[in-house]
């Protein structure tokens, strides 16, 4: 492809997306809202990507489906499951995690573990959780931990983030998004990736590292979160927002553009390989080395910040990596955290609110899917 082919092909993407592409890109708006529909775009083309799975994925995760009217919120009583390949809960969780979300979903690196949050007296999905290896280096993630850069590797490893964190309608007009964050912190969830990365050796630096997570990491969807801020069990604050992302990554690319640009990149010579060991970042790297042929040199940045978070897991963390002392954790039951939730949030909103009785399932299929893409359900 000619590079001036591609360069327009590119600009003229941006802006149908809603960004202002003069010299840099960015948002035209600033608001929730210009992100929303922003990201609109590349959450279509996913759906587009997927359309075949989500017909026929759409058998499974109607049989779960749970209208507001028929839920009871001081009844909820919620479990972990663990998600394993080809499994009925690994079809409910990939179908929910392309339709529901704003924010399209994008391809995990590394360590992966999948959850569903279900809510095992209405026998219906209550939120997704999914992690992966986080990048490397962050630097408000590394100045607030103090991590010395020659054991940067290691203290990231016995950490994940949550790459998608939140909850299913009508769960989530109940603050089920808090109950949901809550969780990745609980026992459950600890225990159950100390038994997946026993004994596993780390493919960057052939070593073996403990399989004991300290802590985890996530950022907001679009500027700062009313989720996550605020957010605490008993006197503990769960969730510690660090500051801001800069901006930068990949989404504002369609999938159908970035096979264009890696043939751009192979017609000149570029290494284009992406197996895993190049890490989280190599998309963003290979897509830094075509902007830069292309004279676009600052097109990786989206420049939409996201709200950046750290849940500490152990009550000692920043001794634990200075000192390297044992780790004394929260002791979190996931049956206490969800009791303190529905204690807190969900009844006190149940009864002051009651939008959450008027979700309906073949509504929100017929207004939110099937408006934006010919899908037959």
């Amino acid at each position: 492809m000619y590079p001036k082919v591609l360069r327009n092909k590119i600009v003229e993407s941006l802006k149908s997306q809603g960004f202002s592409t003069n010299g840099i890109v960015e948002p035209k708006k600033f608001n929730k809202n210009t992100f929303r529909k922003i990201q609109q775009t590349s959450k279509n083309e996913q759906i587009n990507l997927q359309k075949h799975f989500l017909e026929e994925g759409y058998e499974v995760a109607s049989k779960y489906f749970i209208n507001g009217k028929d839920l009871n919120p001081a009844d909820i009583k919620l479990e972990l499951r663990l998600i394993g390949g080809g499994t009925e809960e690994s079809k409910i969780f990939r179908w929910w995690n392309l339709v529901w979300w704003s924010v399209p979903y994008q391809k995990a690196y590394g360590r992966q573990m999948r959850f569903l949050v279900w809510d095992l007296t209405h026998n219906a999905p209550f939120g997704l959780i999914g992690l992966q290896s986080p990048i490397l280096r962050m630097a408000v993630r590394d100045k607030h931990l103090k991590i010395p850069m020659d054991s940067l590797d290691l203290w990231v490893n016995k950490s994940m983030q949550a790459q998608r964190l939140g909850a299913l309608p009508p769960y989530n007009q109940l603050l089920g998004g808090k109950m949901t964050a809550l969780s990745i912190t609980s026992n459950e969830l600890r225990r159950e990736y100390k038994k997946k990365y026993k004994d596993i050796t780390t493919i960057m630096e052939k070593r073996i590292i403990s399989p004991d997570l300290l802590f985890l990491t996530t950022t907001s969807a679009f500027g700062r979160s009313s989720i996550y801020n605020r957010l605490k069990y008993n006197n503990d604050i769960v969730a510690e927002s660090l500051g801001y992302t800069k901006g930068s990554g990949s989404f504002h690319i369609p999938q159908t553009l970035y096979v264009d640009i890696l043939k751009y990149l192979s017609e000149n010579d570029v290494n284009i390989k992406t197996t895993f060991g190049n890490g989280p970042s190599r998309k963003l790297k290979l897509l830094e080395k075509a902007f830069t042929m292309l004279d676009l040199p600052k097109y990786s940045y989206h420049n939409i910040q996201r709200e950046f978070f750290i849940f500490p897991l152990a009550k000692n963390l920043m001794n634990v990596i200075a000192k390297d002392v044992q780790p004394r954790y929260f002791n979190r039951k996931l049956s206490d955290l969800t009791e303190y939730w529905k204690e807190r949030w969900c009844l006190p909103r149940s009864k002051r609110f009651d939008d959450w009785k008027m979700f309906s399932s073949k509504k929100f299929i017929s207004n939110t899917i099937r408006k934006s893409i010919n899908i037959k359900f």
